[in-house]
C-alpha cells in the first residue's frame, strides 16, 4: 500500500492560464515567473504495460497443465487454478498462494538468486528480476502503487529522472536483498516503488522552503513509508529490497529532484514591481554532494561485497529481523 502526497505551493494564487502570481502585498509589489511546465506521463503506464506483459509471458512460458505433477505429497490430486486459461493457468495454490508460475520458471527467467549471481557470474540478475512477479496479487499491488506515486512524480520531474531513480533504486533493492538472502529466489519491482517513495521524502526535505503544511506532509510521508516497510517483516516479503531501494530513492532524490528556491529582489532605478529571482540554496548543494558520494561508494561497497560472496548475515546477527517479525509461526532463524 503505496501512498501519495498533497503538496501546495505557497504564495500567491493560479489562474485559469496556469501562470502564478504573486499575493498582494502593501510594502511593494513583486511577480512570480509566469509559469511552471508539467511533464505528460508516459513513461508510467509503459512500465506498467511492460510489467503486464512480462507476467503474460511467464505464464505462457510455466505452462501449469503441462508441468504440473497429477499427484502431491499426500496423494491428493494437484490441478492448476483457472484452467479455462489453458497454458496461461496458475500453478495449485499449495506451490504459489499468489495466483502465479512456479518458483523454477521465475529462476529460468532471470529471479534473483545469490547462488546464480555470485557463482554463476549472472549479474544480469540484479535488473531482470525488477521486472518479473510472483503472482497477480504481486503484480496488482506493485502496478496500482507505481500508478498512484510514479505519475505524480513524473508530471512534475519528467520521464527521464524518475526513470533512472526507478531503475537504479531497483538495482539497489536487488544488491541489499542478494547480500542478505542467499537460500531463495527474489522478484518484484518493490525496490523500485520504495526508490520512488524515498525519493518523495528527500524531494520534501531538499525543497522544503517552497512548500506549505510542510509539517503535514512530511509527517503523512514517513507514516507511508513507515506502513510500507512494516508490511515487509511479514514472511516470504523481501523487506531488503524494500530498505535499498528506499535509501538508493532517497539518496538520489537529493541529486536529481532539486528545484529552485526563489528570493524576492527588489529592482532598484526602475519601477516598484520588483521581480522574483530564482536560485538554488547552500543546503541544497551541500545535500546534492553528500548523497552523490553516499551513492558512489553505496553501490560500489555493495557490489564488491556481493561478487566476492560475502553472507551479510554471517557479520550482522540482528540484520535478519529486518526482513522478518518473529511470531509462533515463523522462526526468523530459518
Amino acid at each position: 500500500m503505496m501512498g501519495n502526497r498533497d503538496l501546495e505551493r505557497g504564495g500567491g494564487t493560479k489562474p485559469r492560464n496556469g501562470s502564478y502570481q504573486p499575493p498582494p502585498t502593501t510594502a511593494a509589489p513583486y511577480y512570480m515567473e509566469t509559469s511552471e511546465s508539467q511533464w505528460t506521463s508516459w513513461l508510467v503506464p509503459m512500465i506498467v504495460v511492460a510489467n503486464v506483459a512480462m507476467f503474460i509471458v511467464i505464464m505462457f512460458v510455466n505452462n501449469c497443465p503441462s508441468n504440473i505433477n497429477n499427484f502431491g505429497r499426500g496423494g491428493g490430486r494437484r490441478q492448476c487454478v483457472a484452467r479455462f486459461l489453458g497454458r496461461l493457468s496458475f500453478q495449485p495454490l499449495q506451490d504459489n498462494p499468489l495466483f502465479g508460475p512456479s518458483s523454477s520458471t521465475l529462476q529460468n527467467l532471470g529471479a534473483l538468486e545469490w547462488d546464480k549471481v555470485v557463482h554463476g557470474h549472472q549479474g544480469w540478475r540484479l535488473f531482470t528480476c525488477i521486472w518479473l512477479h510472483a503472482g497477480v496479487v504481486h503484480l496488482l499491488a506493485n502496478m496500482l502503487s507505481l500508478v498512484f506515486i510514479g505519475i505524480r512524480l513524473e508530471q512534475q520531474f519528467g520521464f527521464v529522472r524518475v526513470g533512472i531513480i526507478y531503475v537504479l533504486s531497483g538495482i539497489g533493492g536487488s544488491v541489499l536483498s542478494c547480500l542478505f538472502i542467499q537460500g531463495s529466489i527474489s522478484v518484484g519491482a518493490s525496490g523500485a516503488l520504495f526508490g520512488l517513495l524515498g525519493a518523495m521524502l528527500s524531494e520534501l526535505l531538499t525543497n522544503w522552503s517552497i512548500y506549505t503544511n510542510k509539517a503535514a506532509a512530511l509527517i503523512t510521508l514517513i507514516i507511508i513509508i513507515a506502513i510500507n516497510l512494516a508490511v515487509g517483516l511479514l514472511p516470504h516479503v523481501d523487506n531488503y529490497a524494500h530498505i535499498g531501494g528506499f535509501m538508493g530513492g532517497f539518496l538520489l532524490g537529493f541529486v536529481l529532484l532539486l528545484r529552485p528556491q526563489f528570493g524576492w529582489l527588489e529592482r532598484q532605478h526602475l519601477p516598484a514591481e520588483g521581480r522574483l529571482k530564482s536560485k538554488f540554496k547552500a543546503y541544497q548543494y551541500v545535500l546534492l554532494l553528500i548523497a552523490s558520494i553516499l551513492l558512489i561508494v553505496g553501490f560500489t561497497v555493495g557490489l564488491v561485497m556481493l561478487f566476492r560472496g560475502v553472507k551479510a548475515n554471517e557479520h550482522c546477527d540482528w540484520c535478519r529481523y529486518l526482513s522478518c517479525l518473529r511470531t509462533s509461526r515463523w522462526n526468523c532463524e530459518n
